[in-house]
């Protein structure tokens, strides 16, 4: 009987949101879930991404492309800035899948340092793929632990979102 891949991705959704616009590009969420299926066998890539009611659109997006998005409940700081840290949840959700051994490997999407402990605990259990940093400012204490890391944007012709897209015929339908 064959093993089948179970691959989960871990996504700090506000991390690779900053990451990528700090970039000065876009990224096409579509594009983004097939390349982490196909590069990395991802089954299950989860979200976590503060809940603001007048975001439903986006989030029915990402749900249809293929995300499990994991909410966090928001506040607001004084200045009315939203805020909604899922570091721990994120954390959490990767460490009990994988006592419950829900997943094969994983992979993580951020580039903050407080994600270096469950990184380098992944990495002791031999089920780190990779971290994918959304930021060319990946944290010092990520880079140090000696592990795979991705930076984004080395995929940017991959994974940019474009705007008008053409069909190969060079008609106008996207």
């Amino acid at each position: 009987m064959e093993n089948k891949v179970n691959n989960f991705a871990y996504i700090d959704g506000a991390n690779l949101h900053k990451g990528v616009k700090e970039l000065g590009w876009s990224l096409d969420y579509r594009r983004f879930r097939i390349w982490l299926k196909e590069k990395y066998q991802i089954e299950r890539a989860y979200i976590f991404i503060g809940l603001i009611p007048s975001n439903k659109n986006l989030y029915t997006f990402l749900q249809e492309a293929g995300f499990t998005l994991i909410f966090k409940e928001t506040s607001y700081d004084g200045i009315g800035k939203v805020k909604g840290n899922c570091d721990a949840d994120l954390v959490l959700k990767a460490v009990v899948d994988y006592y419950e051994k829900q997943f094969n490997k994983a992979v993580i999407v951020a580039s903050d340092g407080d994600y270096a402990g469950l990184v380098n605990f992944f990495k002791e259990k031999g089920v780190l793929i990779s971290l994918i940093s959304p930021s060319d400012k990946c944290s010092f204490l990520i880079r140090k632990l000696n592990i795979s890391l991705l930076y984004l944007s080395t995929q940017f012709n991959k994974l940019r979102y474009i705007i008008n897209k053409k069909a190969p015929d060079g008609d106008e339908t996207p």
